[in-house]
């Protein structure tokens, strides 16, 4: 629990100190309650004593003795009260204290270890000393009357165990070594290497060395209650933790509460620490007399424990302490240089699969990853690949009738992600109850968005994996009845739970996370590119159609000319010549109609020119009064043509430019009174459904195979003079105005003959 947590206060610290009494009170009596909760929320850095084999004094900044430890007396032959409110300096001498600061200012940190023979008693002790609350804490544990442990001698031994340490391959080969090492060096009767399952998760034996007699843990798995949070968090903090005797009379604090406060000493940095009874209760129950912990830390987070059990008290002196956590430390590092090693080889290989993966990207998505599922496997094992775009999901890979009903309930619990981010869990079902009933087929789900906000994903799905694990209790109950009453136990092979785990896939590595961000990177250029590379296509298409539409002006307007000269030229023939045959005479009106028809095409092919200038006023029109305004140009030639119109109804709104958009309806309306059939009635009609208007009229009709053909400039099906002439321009001046627009033009048949003309005026 980190220093800025919540103090409790008096009467909560009291809680530690008498719950071993109420628990064996209940016992006793046959009580058989017992509050879980209160053993997770329990203050452990707060239980106000410590360990009776050392003392315990807190100074404050004038080096005046501000807290003791009840057992001063027997430890340093002065009595706490004697103690307090005096300097220091009176009982370890100017020396000392000295020695105690210099140790605080080294730059190691604000922790240390420092010798000390006291003036008055002549006694030896090892002091630690550290900073807390503002104070300075010395614990003093007095020197064993046997020959001290020098490290210079334990080194030796240490080494050649690390160096043994570095030949390993695997993580539990390491482990393996290093339990049989420690416990070599440290002689307790059990020593174990336990690894977590997440930082909140239950623990599995993976390594261990035991003592004759007693029965293997190796392959068990405990509760995450056994290791509560707060304790987890202290772990994290001290690289070593040691109770020397699970019966040790604890040591409490005087005063209870530091001056001018109403909270105990914050003992998180101490080696001495009084131990919570319930993790006392925990060790007996195991039958375990003393114990050392050694965190294993992976990235500042605690990966795993070495822990050693000893059936009768022992006690390690700072030094060996000492030893065991630089033991600790080196061994935190192997372990991640293994783990980086083998995450390094993986990345490798995986980047291999990528680059070939890369190769074959296109700008089709769903047919990338179709085509590439293979390695889109290679890079990430899972039993499934599914491609979401644009809300559509598409299996690529896996048992489709058995993922698409759990596949909705997936995209409702995926958060909103940007492009290139990654989300994974290997339990799908704590995020939506709908999911658990999909578990079997899919628990756990490695999702990479494609876009920001869009929606788009590829997924990594993977089955449930029931996993068969050997608990030392069972872990729905790890509280139950036994010799000492409801408390954690048994803990043991002995008394064995076997379980399937459910509801969870094969977790998702940090290396699936990196492949799926790299594999997401190079979509994402690949996508750049391709963008980057229509940008420069409109670009250049833009130039070539303002170069054609340049070139379309300047050859009309030069082309006008000769043929003006080429028609007043065949006029002034006529006129000046009056003995010409009739042969002469024919062909000189075969050239002036012909320079008619060319000086007509010019003026299309102009108009059709610049319809592709100038930006549109567009406005919101009603379609009926836009069909009013055009049978006021196109109105004559509809009654020559005995062609009856059928106007909107009022209210229908388009989105267009009134100009452009009258040219379209003069232009349709003007071709179904030249195609209009040969019997009556012959109705043209105008409507609007949504964006689309449809002009419907029942004449001649298009045959299926042209309708695509005379959208086209200057494109006939009849003869030059049939249903009235004309150059073929007016469908096509139609289908560039409404493409301007954004829209399209289609043509369909209308039932009983007659051609519907469908034009979109999108908003």
């Amino acid at each position: 629990m980190h220093d800025d947590q919540e103090r409790p206060g008096t009467d909560e610290i009291a809680l530690g100190a008498e719950w071993a009494l109420v628990a064996r009170a209940e016992a006793e009596a046959g009580t058989t309650s017992f509050d879980l909760t209160v053993c997770l929320t329990e203050p452990i850095h707060l239980l106000g004593g410590i360990q009776s084999y050392g003392a315990l004094l807190a100074v404050d900044g004038a080096d005046v003795v501000e807290v003791a430890s009840a057992n001063t007396t027997s430890v340093l032959g002065v009595a706490p009260e004697d103690l307090l409110g005096t300097p220091v300096e009176a009982l370890v001498g100017a020396e000392g204290l000295a020695a105690v600061r210099a140790t605080l200012d080294a730059p190691t940190g604000d922790r240390g270890l420092v010798g000390l023979v006291l003036p008055g008693s002549g006694g030896h002790f090892d002091v630690t000393v550290y900073r807390a609350d503002g104070r300075t804490v010395l614990e003093f544990e007095p020197r064993p009357a046997q020959e001290a442990f020098r490290f210079s001698q334990f080194f030796p031994r240490l080494r050649a165990s690390l160096t043994k340490l570095q030949h390993e391959r695997t993580v539990v080969d390491v482990c393996a070594s290093a339990v049989a090492e420690i416990r070599a060096l440290t002689g307790y009767d059990r020593v174990v290497a336990y690894r977590f399952e997440g930082q909140a998760g239950p623990g599995e034996v993976i390594a261990e060395s035991v003592a004759a007699g007693l029965e293997p843990w190796l392959g068990l798995w405990f509760p995450a209650t056994d290791i509560p949070p707060q304790a987890r968090r202290l772990y994290e903090r001290n690289w070593i933790r040691v109770i020397h005797d699970v019966d040790d009379e604890t040591a409490t604090l005087v005063p209870q509460v530091l001056p001018g406060t109403s909270a105990p000493l914050d003992l998180s940095d101490s080696s001495l620490r009084t131990v919570s009874s319930f993790h006392l209760e925990y060790l007996r129950n195991i039958g375990v007399a003393s114990s050392m912990s050694v965190s294993l830390l992976h990235s500042g987070s605690l990966w795993g424990l070495i822990a050693c059990h000893g059936v009768a008290p022992r006690r390690l002196d700072p030094e060996v302490r000492s030893a065991c956590e630089f033991f600790g430390v080196t061994l935190s590092l192997q372990l991640a240089a293994l783990e980086e090693a083998q995450t390094s080889r993986a990345r490798h290989d995986t980047r291999t699969a990528l680059s070939r993966l890369v190769t074959e990207l296109s700008t089709d998505i769903t047919q990338s990853v179709s085509t590439s599922v293979d390695l889109l496997h290679e890079l990430i094992d899972a039993s499934a690949v599914v491609l979401r775009l644009e809300g559509a999901t598409t299996i690529v890979s896996g048992d489709q009738e058995a993922l698409v009903p759990g596949l909705r309930a997936l995209w409702d619990v995926v958060p909103p992600l940007d492009a290139g981010e990654v989300w994974s869990t290997d339990e799908l079902s704590a995020h939506s109850d709908s999911l658990a009933a999909h578990a079997e087929h899919l628990s756990g789900a490695l999702v990479l968005s494609l876009a920001s906000g869009t929606g788009d994903l590829i997924a990594w799905v993977r089955p449930e994996r029931r996993a068969s694990r050997t608990w030392a209790t069972d872990p729905s109950k790890p509280v139950q009845l036994g010799e000492r009453g409801e408390r954690l136990t048994p803990r043991g092979s002995s008394a064995v739970y076997q379980a399937v785990t459910r509801g969870h896939c094969v977790p998702w590595t940090a290396t699936d996370e990196a492949v799926a961000s790299e594999f997401g990177r190079a979509v994402t250029t690949m996508v750049l590119r391709h963008h980057a590379r229509l940008a420069s296509l409109n670009d250049e298409l833009s130039r070539a159609n303002r170069d054609l539409d340049t070139y379309a002006h300047v050859a009309a307007h030069e082309l006008k000319e000769p043929l003006r000269g080429i028609f007043n030229s065949t006029a002034f023939i006529r006129e000046d010549a009056t003995d010409l045959d009739d042969t002469t005479v024919r062909r000189l009106d075969t050239v002036q109609r012909l320079a008619q028809r060319m000086d007509e095409l010019i003026n299309s092919l102009l108009h059709f020119a610049q319809l592709g200038h100038g930006s549109l006023m567009r406005s919101e029109i009603d379609l009926r009064d836009a069909v009013v305004a055009a049978l006021e140009v196109a109105g004559p030639r509809l009654d020559e043509c005995s062609v009856s119109v059928v106007l909107p109804p009022p209210g229908q709104l388009v989105w267009a430019d009134a100009a452009r958009l009258s040219e379209v309806l003069v232009n349709l309306l003007v071709n179904a009174a030249k195609y209009a059939r040969a019997e009556g009635p012959r109705v043209v009609e105008v409507f609007a459904v949504g964006d689309a208007v449809h002009v419907r009229d029942n004449g001649i009709g298009i045959a299926v195979e042209h309708r695509t053909e005379v959208l086209r400039l200057f494109r006939r099906l009849h003869k030059r003079d049939a249903h009235g002439g004309g150059h073929g321009a007016g469908l096509a001046i139609v289908h560039r105005i409404v493409e301007r627009h954004g829209g399209e033009v289609s043509l369909l048949g209308t039932p009983g003959g007659g051609t519907t003309v469908v034009f979109t005026l999108p908003r």
